[in-house]
């Protein structure tokens, strides 16, 4: 009888311990997400600054093309003209 005793010890001490070893891994898969979603969270971010980044680059070589600087004088010509062209077509909207 002892032996049972022996075997029924040791599978209750296993099952503890898989029992154990279940929650540190539960809490550990939580810290994990966490962590992801931290870094989902911080990379968001950084693509929002980079389009705000990019917006200003653009503002700026617009500037400064109307400043005077050679390089960026189609460009500015281009946007100049796309930007009456967007207006001539409000302009015929509200004459209809």
């Amino acid at each position: 009888m002892s032996e049972i005793d022996q075997i029924i010890d040791t599978l209750e001490n296993r099952v503890r311990q898989l029992a154990e070893k279940a929650v540190r891994l539960e809490q550990t898969v939580s810290d994990l997400r966490r962590g992801l979603d931290e870094s989902e969270a911080a990379r968001q971010q950084q693509l929002e600054e980079i389009d705000a980044l990019k917006s200003a680059n653009e503002t700026l070589k617009m500037a400064n093309s109307l400043l005077g600087s050679d390089d960026n004088k189609r460009e500015t010509k281009l946007k100049i003209n796309s930007l009456i062209r967007e207006i001539d077509y409000c302009i015929s909207q509200l004459a209809d």
